[in-house]
């Protein structure tokens, strides 16, 4: 028996209350959806909890949602350690961090957990989804479903198709990424997949130019006023982390073993100096 229809979900799993987990409960939650957020421990959930309360906040004060409906999304959100409370969910969203041997542990899990007829989705931004599947008895309805961060704003959601996945389940992500208010598209399970293919090579490249000497400002005020760009790229490199942004250069260097995606040597050096944006204060720019 396959998973019930889209429009049937009613619940659904996410592993990993993290900035990205968070971030899909909630818009799970906003749809109207049950979700039950797992992470290892209380401390991990007690973040992610905090990290929704402060998005609703946000989103209330710009009236994007109505202030009698936040009670309600976070009563759909149950914050648990253990898994088994969410084995008969029809749909499993995994969040945890971007390292394979973690992701497939996980999927080993939750295959032997989650009801066999459950669709089992990773949030993975690099990593093969045919890799991740393969530990599971059902590689089929494996698919890779990429939100992008901030989820609760950003609309996109990439759908990434491994040899192994099934059309049920490519439409089965589909509709339900259109249930939640994104607007979805398809990609091949190559590394990168479609937007980081075409975006992270981009950011690289504008790291190079500041290594040659060229100012972060002029570079970014190029790219917004001759490229008509939102945000520019180093700016950009440093709202993603420079951490994730090298991780994913190797992850395509290594992928496809093309020289075109060779991460900038300084991109290796800011790392090392734990320069890595927003997050730590410093990147490209001091926040």
């Amino acid at each position: 028996m396959y998973p019930l229809s889209s429009k049937q979900c009613n619940e659904i799993l996410v592993v990993g209350a993290g900035l990205m987990g968070a971030g899909i409960a909630q818009v799970f939650a906003q749809a109207n959806i049950r979700v039950v957020l797992v992470d290892r421990t209380e401390n991990d959930l007690s973040r992610g909890k905090n990290q929704i309360e402060k998005w609703l906040l946000s989103l209330s004060k710009k009236g994007d949602i109505e202030a009698l409906r936040i009670q309600d999304i976070r009563e759909r959100i149950t914050f648990t350690t253990n898994l088994e409370e969410a084995k008969d969910v029809s749909l499993v969203i995994e969040a945890i961090p971007e390292k394979l041997e973690l992701k497939k542990e996980m999927f080993k899990q939750l295959d032997k957990v989650i009801n066999p007829n459950a669709i089992l989705a990773t949030n993975t931004s690099s990593l093969s989804v045919a890799a991740i599947g393969s530990v599971t008895n059902r590689p089929e309805k494996v698919i890779g479903m990429h939100f992008f961060s901030p989820v609760p704003i950003m609309k996109l959601l990439e759908l990434v198709v491994s040899i192994n996945t099934d059309n049920e389940t490519i439409q089965f992500a589909r509709e339900i990424g259109e249930r939640i208010g994104k607007n979805t598209i398809i990609a091949k399970d190559f590394p990168g997949f479609t937007v980081n293919r075409v975006l992270v090579p981009m950011l690289n490249e504008a790291a190079f130019l500041v290594m040659e000497g060229n100012d972060p400002e002029e570079i970014d005020q190029g790219m917004l006023l001759g490229a008509n760009h939102p945000v520019g790229p180093l700016r950009l490199s440093d709202y993603v982390g420079i951490d994730v942004l090298l991780f994913t250069l190797e992850s395509l260097y290594e992928g496809f073993n093309d020289s075109k995606f060779r991460p900038c040597p300084l991109l290796k050096r800011m790392v090392e100096a734990g320069h890595l944006g927003k997050k730590t204060g410093k990147g490209f720019y001091s926040y």
